[in-house]
């Protein structure tokens, strides 16, 4: 983040806390340029206050509630309907993959309400890490819960694990991943470069540059070395399973999953103390005049509702985004419980899907993130190749609506698809959180990224509600069926951002949308002056 935002010191007016857009603005009247991002030594990133932000991505790597817990959940929908194959749930009968869709409609849905409360309020101030620690605390509790909830009578207990859990697993990692660009343009490497660029040594362009690679890096690394120590977990994993004997009955193998969330729910407690220490609560923006904050958290939130029409590339990238990540998040869903079904739930099987799957992934990021900076490639670039890979993925999906030979219906497509989805498509979950940071003005991460959050969970929302309801109308409830609606909704979501999504407009829409916040916050000071 820049100017008065998480990490860099203020400038002569101290409450300024958009300088950056009215510095470059200012040079027309200056011969000597002022970098956007000015450095507080207090706050300059440390060696140690990165891996420990590396460190609870390692623990928060989605194992425990967004692995294995939906696995854990489906497999005691699976033995509570028996033979019937279906349950009772939200006044209807539902088939096992049906009720899972629903129950993450549900999830998604709680979430908007959440990033609405939570989300607006937490660029002003400096105790935004407490909001991460809270529900950090919450996500622990749900993953040790997990071990007294592993026979078929205690279904209804699983959904609501299942549904709180995914809540408290997409939040943290949503707080976590916003304090990314205020890491990375406090970094030495980027106080270097404003020198030089208050020295006249480069360019904007160039200082603009070395800055999108900074946060990529940043975010990338992370994403890296998170599948490192994923799989050595995951290794951990396979011996506790054999340990538990997950294959000599049912009952063996439903612990054995409940004890694989709590273990690595562990972890993840672990690994996260040191980021909770290490993180410097670098300041937020100022409270507006006459607000607390809370007010002041849904004032921001109203006016970047109302003025967000004014950056008009982010709002394109925010409806991309919306109907990509309605259609990844659906299709992962989707895929999974079809895997889930073929495995016959078999958890020693899905670990070693999953160690293929992070093992590819690891060297999918790293090889993304090389090729990037070894032939100075935008973010967008890069961005624009993972778009092909879901498609593509969706694109095998919906060609087993009308054949049994392949399209996840094998075991062996499982596999293919981990390696697959491992190398092409997990480095979304890295490069869609740099677009955002792209196309968020500096100061305003925390909001954006909330309001990315939303609209992510509005999608995701949507996409298992309409994927439910597309299976349930099938003549016989075919599963694969909603890789009609995935397939389309990715080939839309493409044209529109790969096509008309243009990340240099919106830094110059940016500058200009704060310049136009400074002017008001200026008329409510002068107001506020006059009125007392």
């Amino acid at each position: 983040m820049a100017s008065n935002n998480p990490g860099f010191a203020a400038m002569p007016d101290a409450e300024d806390p958009q300088k950056g857009a009215l510095e470059r603005s200012s040079q027309t009247s200056s011969e000597q340029p002022v970098a956007p991002d000015q450095f507080d030594p207090q706050y300059e990133t440390s060696k140690w206050e990165i891996w420990a932000y590396y460190a609870y991505y390692i623990g928060n790597n989605g194992l425990t509630l967004f692995n294995f817990a939906p696995t854990a959940f489906q497999n005691l929908l699976s033995e509570a309907a028996g033979d019937d194959g279906t349950l009772p749930f939200a006044g209807s009968q539902k088939n096992i993959n049906s009720l899972v869709l629903s129950a993450n409609g549900i999830s998604f849905a709680i979430q908007i309400v959440l990033f609405l409360i939570i989300g607006s309020y937490a660029d002003f101030g400096s105790s935004r890490p407490n909001i991460l620690i809270a529900l950090s605390v919450v996500a622990f509790a749900i993953g040790f819960g997990w071990m007294g909830v592993h026979t078929a009578d205690k279904w209804h207990v699983a959904t609501g694990l299942y549904i709180v859990g995914l809540i408290a697993y997409q939040t943290t990692l949503t707080f976590w991943t916003a304090a990314f660009p205020s890491l990375a343009r406090n970094t030495p490497q980027l106080r270097v470069k404003a020198e030089e660029y208050a020295a006249g040594a480069i360019s904007r362009d160039e200082y603009d540059y070395a800055d999108t690679l900074q946060r990529s890096r940043l975010s990338n690394m992370a994403f890296y070395i998170q599948s490192c120590g994923e799989i050595i977990i995951l290794a951990v994993l396979v011996g506790i399973l054999f340990a538990v004997h997950v294959r000599d009955s049912q009952a063996n193998n439903s612990y054995g999953l409940s004890v694989l969330i709590a273990f690595a729910t562990g972890v993840w407690l672990l690994l996260a103390i040191p980021w909770f220490f290490l993180e410097k609560r670098r300041p937020g923006q100022p409270l507006p005049p006459n607000m607390n904050i809370v007010i002041a958290g849904f004032w921001q939130l109203h006016r970047a509702l109302t003025q967000i029409w004014r950056l008009k590339q982010s709002l394109l990238y925010l409806i991309g985004y919306f109907l990509l990540g309605d259609s990844l998040n659906t299709t992962v869903t989707v895929i999974s419980t079809l895997q889930n079904t073929v495995t016959d739930y078999d958890s020693l099987t899905l670990t070693y899907l999953l160690l293929v799957g992070i093992a590819a992934q690891a060297i999918g990021i790293y090889s993304f993130w090389w090729v990037q900076q070894r032939y100075q490639l935008s973010t967008k670039t890069m961005f624009n190749c993972i778009v092909v890979g879901i498609i593509l993925q969706d694109g095998w999906g919906m060609i087993g609506i009308w054949t049994q030979s392949f399209g996840y219906h094998h075991v062996w497509e499982f596999w293919v698809n981990q390696v697959f989805y491992g190398l092409f498509v997990c480095p979304w979950y890295s490069y869609s959180q740099i677009m955002i940071s792209e196309v968020t003005p500096r100061g305003k991460e925390f909001l954006f990224f909330s309001l990315f959050s939303i609209v992510g969970k509005t999608s995701s929302f949507i996409g298992p509600i309409v994927s439910s309801a597309i299976i349930d109308a099938s003549p016989h409830g075919n599963n694969s069926t909603p890789f009609y609606f995935l397939f389309g909704l990715s080939l839309l979501s493409a044209g529109i951002l790969v096509t008309f999504l243009d990340v240099k407009k919106s830094k110059v829409e940016q500058e200009n949308f704060l310049a136009e916040e400074e002017r008001v916050r200026v008329l409510r000071k002068r107001e506020a002056i006059e009125n007392s």
